[in-house]
């Protein structure tokens, strides 16, 4: 089981169904359900190529979790859209491209332009130091606190489902935040595969003659072989969450651990009851303490 944290909520994610939880204002807890398809594509089943196929569908099912739990967590009159919902998302998208992507090669292109070396380089350490700047800042904003804060109740609330306690806040709490198949480290899994994929490329393809095709060539093959470098983190995830008892697998795992310092908080007992609502409602099981809507 996994998930992921939402607007004063969490959602969960099990073999056969979806299920997000959210505290609305009144204090109520309320979740929805969505059935998962047992049919998947031949695509999802090819190792290298599932991590992108997965990475997609996690996408689209995120932003309609954000898009319920936005909704159910404040009490106003005009409801968030989908439509709205998915330009916010493709915007984001194409910011953190930009950003973490774009941003970084060109800096590195014209500072060092003729030396692919010290362009990759630097390259390298612009991309880790705008990602972790980037999650540490935004943990000063109070609404983003509180998000990750339902992530830490995520994380521990599935300690205790994986070591097959009683679903209850209490013996949540007593669980770390930091869990090896995180989002987050996930996400620098990719930043640290891409330094390995560009730099590779960029010593085999050939130098275009003009300074605006090298740029241009370094930028659009950064953003085309994004889904690759997607591809090789989650298999490296995978396998890594499952051999942690393997002293260099574990050593390997840290700094993804460290990371998810900054993106997870420790949660109260409130946000832990949502989140085990939303692991017994993913798992098919009796749910007495919230009530469910179909949205």
């Amino acid at each position: 089981i996994g998930g992921q944290a939402v607007i004063e909520g969490v959602m969960m994610r099990s073999p056969t169904c979806i299920a997000t939880a959210v505290r609305k204002p009144s204090g109520e807890i309320v979740y929805k359900k969505t059935p998962i398809s047992k049919k998947k594509g031949k695509l999802a089943e090819i190792p290298f190529i599932r991590g992108a196929v997965m990475l997609f569908d996690a996408l689209v099912m995120g932003i309609k979790e954000l898009t319920f739990s936005a909704n159910e967590a404040e009490e106003k009159e005009e409801q968030i859209s989908q439509k709205e919902a998915i330009l916010t998302t493709v915007v984001s998208l194409g910011l953190g491209i930009g950003l973490f992507i774009v941003l970084p090669s060109l800096i590195g292109s014209f500072l060092f332009l003729d030396n692919k070396l010290y362009s990759n380089l630097l390259e390298a350490v612009l991309r880790l130091l705008f990602f972790i700047l980037y999650i540490w800042l935004i943990s000063f904003s109070k609404d983003v606190r509180r998000v990750y804060e339902y992530h830490g109740a995520e994380h521990k609330s599935i300690y205790a489902y994986e070591n097959n306690m009683e679903l209850t806040p209490e013996n949540a709490k007593k669980f770390t935040t930091l869990h090896p198949r995180c989002g987050t480290s996930f996400l620098l899994i990719v930043m640290l595969i891409a330094i390995i994929v560009f730099s590779t490329i960029d010593f085999l393809f050939p130098t275009p003659a003009t300074v605006i095709g090298r740029i241009a060539m370094k930028v659009v093959l950064r953003v085309i072989l994004m889904p690759l470098i997607a591809g090789i983190s989650y298999e490296i995830q995978r396998y890594s969450s499952k051999h942690l008892d393997n002293f260099c697998i574990k050593t390997l795992a840290l700094p993804g651990l460290s990371l998810q310092k900054i993106t997870t908080k420790e949660p109260d007992l409130k946000q832990l009851e949502v989140a085990i609502v939303a692991i017994k409602a993913a798992l098919g099981e009796n749910v007495e303490n919230a009530r469910e809507v179909s949205k």
